[in-house]
């Protein structure tokens, strides 16, 4: 026959079949339904309260005796629950487990007996034992037994709220008559104010710990032993790289992601890139379609007027996720530390990315390009653009032959570089705020295809746009010396070529507009 206990916990089931069958809960006003939360809450901890204390007062065979071979394996098949969740549930056991006395047969106190009372009372669940006893237990054997019991008590009695005279104390009330001794330890019934949440609970427990174990352990560089990155086998034409960092390096590592990805706010940036609307479309002085770098045009009456070819109101100009932009600042940095000064050589060089291509693949843009560890799953086209960047050595093979290697008189200087970064300022792709020191030198007019490696045949662009412009609908070209961008339809559906300007006026006094070609 069951047991009055197991007849009491069915009863519960019951009770809340009908709470949940009769569709009482979806007819609840506001009000009701904030107070259902509070009360499923309170029923919630106390079922916490039931699933732990059958647990734990359990004998060591308990788990052995339903066929399990553990108390996780138990929790799991009973409850439902995943394999985290038993284990969280198995850490509260412990902490409020009462082993047996092998002289006396009575029940011995638990680790945590003032916060077992507060979880059997219902004042906290599992979350909050949980969230109170990890900071304490990281340094248990560095504290004694006294002040984890003094510990537990203030942690019990910060769980379940604080007292009266706490609050009239909070509002400059004077409190009633100090309780004594007995009616302190018997304050079950005493008015509290609301229970705080586990985070608050974690908190205090770490400010315990700074008190009783101010000097921590001894510093130790043991962790930084496990330390390690591994780059995974390539998998979908990605190749997935995991590991850990050691504090220093990750924070590094975030400034620059933070660096390369700061967020701007609305409009360009100072000094940024804009377009100022053509004098005279169609005239000669606008041959190419695209406005003068005129320092006489107010940035200040230009920024007050709706411009529809700097602002981006559909947020549609970058749509990368934050993952993919700290990606793309990654390659950046790769980019910029393989041709730093300070970077050492490999091979009597900097490090240099060969890619192997085939020459009728190279022509038609099509096929695939051979590049160290992508196993021929890299485009032709990202072959293009990571030569193009000047950190690439082709060699062009024809049927096994070897008939060309590109000369490295391609690649910009640090000169030249300089001179670009100083016109442009930014990558020169509209609504891109990517400083042009971060960006790479693009070749307007490829250098295969008789470009020269010249300031008037480059300008910056960030990683991304420079990967993507084939596809992008982003067009660039030259008109005597100065760049112009084209962009696609969505952007500008007259599609005209357009010079990009500073947003900030240029500091020169009476300096004339540059002159087109007629």
């Amino acid at each position: 026959m069951p047991s009055t206990t197991t007849l009491l916990l069915d009863q519960v089931v019951a009770d809340l079949d009908r709470v949940l069958g009769d569709g009482s809960l979806a007819a609840l006003p506001a009000r009701e339904r904030v107070k259902a939360l509070a009360t499923a809450g309170a029923a919630l901890r106390r079922i916490e309260a039931v699933i732990v204390e059958t647990v734990a007062t359990g004998d060591a065979e308990f788990a052995h005796s339903a066929g399990c071979r553990s108390e996780n394996e138990l929790l799991r098949r009973a409850l439902l629950v995943d394999s985290a969740g038993a284990a969280r549930l198995n850490k509260v056991v412990d902490a409020v487990r009462r082993d047996v006395s092998i002289v006396s047969g009575e029940r011995l106190p638990a680790r945590w007996p003032a916060l077992r009372d507060t979880l059997v009372d219902g004042a906290v669940g599992i979350a909050g034992v949980l969230a109170a006893i990890t900071p304490i237990e990281k340094v248990a054997y560095r504290i004694g037994l006294d002040d984890r019991l003094a510990v537990d008590q203030c942690l019990a009695d910060a769980a379940r709220g604080p007292r009266d005279a706490d609050l009239d104390r909070d509002a400059d009330i004077e409190p009633a008559a100090e309780p004594d001794a007995d009616t302190r330890a018997t304050d079950d019934h005493a008015t509290r104010g609301p229970a705080p949440l586990p985070e608050y609970l974690r908190l205090l427990a770490e400010a315990l710990v700074a008190v009783l174990d101010p000097d921590g352990d001894e510093p130790s560089d043991d962790s930084a032993r496990r330390r390690g990155i591994t780059v995974g086998r390539l998998r979908d034409g990605l190749r997935p790289i995991a590991g850990s960092l050691t504090p220093e390096v990750a924070a590094q590592l975030e400034l620059i992601f933070d660096a390369l990805n700061n967020p701007k706010g609305d409009g360009p940036s100072a000094p940024g890139v804009r377009f100022v609307p053509t004098a005279g479309v169609g005239s000669a002085d606008d041959e190419h379609g695209g406005a003068s770098r005129d320092a006489s045009v107010s940035s200040g009456a230009a920024a007050s007027e709706h411009d529809p070819y700097n602002d981006d109101p559909r947020q549609v100009i970058d749509s990368r996720t934050a993952a993919q932009k700290r990606h793309d600042a990654l390659a950046a940095a790769l980019g910029i530390a393989a041709r730093h000064r300070d970077m050492p050589s490999l091979g009597g060089a900097a490090p240099t990315l060969v890619v192997t291509v085939d020459a009728a693949d190279l022509a038609a843009g099509t096929g695939r390009a051979h590049v160290p560890g992508a196993w021929d799953q890299v485009p032709v086209s990202v072959a293009a653009h990571v030569g193009c960047g000047g950190t690439m050595q082709r060699v062009i093979l024809d049927e096994g032959r070897i008939i060309g290697i590109s000369s490295t008189d391609r690649v910009f200087t640090v000169h030249q570089r300089r001179a670009i970064v100083a016109r442009d300022r930014e990558c020169l792709i509209p609504g891109c705020h990517v400083p042009a020191s971060w960006c790479e030198i693009h070749h307007v007019t490829e250098h295969a295809r008789g470009g020269p490696t010249h300031t008037d045949n480059g300008v910056p662009l960030c990683w991304w746009h420079h990967r993507s412009l084939g596809s992008s609908g982003w067009e660039i070209r030259m008109a005597d010396g100065v760049p112009e961008v084209r962009g696609p339809a969505w952007w500008d559906p007259a599609r005209r070529w357009r010079a990009p300007r500073l947003s900030l006026p240029d500091a020169r006094p009476d300096r004339a507009a540059r002159p087109r070609a007629g």
